[in-house]
């Protein structure tokens, strides 16, 4: 999968801007993990959930990967529902 496979017809703004971000990372494994769960999750995420988000995609590729793939623990200010969330999607996604 080279890109995102949900259209942005029938996102808030905020959400249009997350999904792009997610599947604009710089380095292709984040885009992969954040695009595939924000394809999927996107629309049915909470306010709180999308303010999580919108924070995680300020974290570093190399530290949020890192965190994502269980090579480190993650930094106690983004370990929360929501990167669990992702980590568990992202097993399930990748069988890993």
């Amino acid at each position: 999968m080279t890109g995102s496979t949900r259209s942005s017809g029938g996102l808030d703004d905020r959400r249009k801007r997350l999904l792009f971000r997610c599947w604009h990372r710089g380095t292709r494994e984040m885009d992969l993990i954040l695009g595939r769960f924000a394809d999927a999750e996107i629309a049915n995420l909470s306010d709180d959930e999308l303010t999580q988000f919108e924070y995680l995609m300020d974290v570093p590729d190399p530290d949020l990967y890192a965190a994502l793939t269980g090579h480190m623990p993650p930094a106690p200010e983004y370990a929360n529902g929501l990167f669990d969330r992702i980590q568990s999607f992202r097993s399930a996604d990748h069988g890993a």
